[in-house]
């Protein structure tokens, strides 16, 4: 890695930034300060999320729980209902956990330095540099992908992701400075995104670019470097749609602990690598006269991809279910469904001939 830091003039980002900043509804207006719920909120739901995908949730969560206290005084079942659709819930349940420690414990106010902030639940180390440059000044450089992007090329960094990031978070923390490092950071944010671009970058709009050596090696368009992957194991499964006399579906709750802990769940047979027999797997929770629907469901978890079959069935003595509840067709849309079981409503609706439900307008059943 060649030293070219002294070529990279902060002062040349931040003019940038002032003219081309982006208008978020979690950033403050230029010349105000940052307001650490904000920060914090928006920091949270951005994990492994675009921003395209966070702003309406993030409206939604301000207007409904304004503050800190708010959302800590709210029960998870809410949090967890608003949060349908965000992924990776259990951001969703370290939230809410954040929330009441900094209400109760912190008196409101959340920590201000990097590593105090990693002691809250949910705040691993780029989430705490973030709130802290942004939300406090303090003057550290986050490195999210988009830092570690622009870092790669502007250094020549080599080195494949994942390997590459300490090196890359090495370099993003040269430029650190107590002149402006909460726009200083988003400044590096908006340049990834919307200039240092991961195909086609736009070189020639970079208030860097006679500084960059990816540039000037021309191998901009071929960094970061990333290794290859090793493709997603497939797991299997059957959900079973079971409705009652009335047309309402029997749904449950997962348990708090695990993937998609604290969700309402269309229930179904385990989720087994594709090796397992699902016939010995696929055992119906109740004896109905259960029949399968066409085709199947599928959908992309970080470690895995999931393929569920549908069988759908009726029954007339609702009492005879052990666990969960019985929900009417018009609640799901305002029911804690992660993304995977809304697919399973969808699918069941499509196929066997169930009314639409109303839904409740913002969290439509499918995304």
């Amino acid at each position: 890695m060649t030293d070219t830091t002294a070529s990279l003039d902060r002062r040349d980002l931040l003019a940038w930034y002032d003219r081309h900043r982006r208008r978020l509804p979690w950033r403050a207006p230029p010349g105000t300060q940052s307001d650490p719920y904000h920060v914090w909120l928006s920091e949270i739901m951005l994990q492994q999320t675009t921003v395209a995908a966070v702003d309406a949730y993030f409206r939604a969560f301000t207007d409904r729980w304004p503050g800190i206290a708010d959302l800590a005084a709210a029960p998870l079942d809410a949090v967890l209902t608003a949060w349908a659709g965000l992924g990776y819930y259990a951001r969703a349940r370290n939230l809410h956990r954040c929330a009441g420690m900094v209400a109760q414990d912190l008196d409101g106010r959340f920590p201000t330095t990097p590593d105090a902030l990693q002691t809250l639940p949910g705040v691993g180390t780029y989430t705490a540099a973030a709130i802290a440059a942004i939300a406090f000044d303090h003057p550290v450089v986050p490195a999210d992908g988009n830092v570690e992007r622009v870092c790669a090329r502007l250094f020549a960094i080599e080195t494949p992701l994942p390997a590459a990031k300490p090196a890359l978070r090495q370099a993003a923390q040269r430029f650190a400075d107590p002149y402006r490092p909460g726009d200083f950071a988003q400044a590096m944010m908006d340049l990834g995104a919307t200039v240092c671009t991961p195909r086609q970058p736009r070189c020639v709009l970079c208030p860097w670019q006679s500084g960059c050596l990816a540039r000037r090696y021309g191998r901009q368009a071929d960094l970061p470097a990333k290794a290859g992957k090793a493709p997603k194991p497939i797991r299997r499964g059957t959900a079973f749609w079971l409705t009652d006399a009335d047309g309402a579906v029997w749904l449950r709750q997962r348990p708090h602990k695990g993937l998609l802990g604290g969700m309402i769940e269309v229930p179904s047979s385990p989720w087994q690598p594709d090796a397992v027999g699902q016939a010995d797997a696929a055992v119906p929770p109740v004896a109905a006269d259960w029949r399968l629907l066409p085709g199947s469901v599928r959908h992309t978890f970080t470690h895995f991809d999931l393929e569920l079959t549908v069988q759908v069935a009726r029954i007339r003595n609702a009492d005879a279910i052990p666990d969960g509840f019985w929900a009417g067709i018009d609640r799901l849309g305002d029911l804690a469904l992660p993304t995977v079981m809304r697919k399973i409503v969808r699918h069941a609706m499509v196929h066997a001939g169930e009314p639409a439900p109303a839904g409740s307008g913002r969290q439509p059943l499918a995304r």
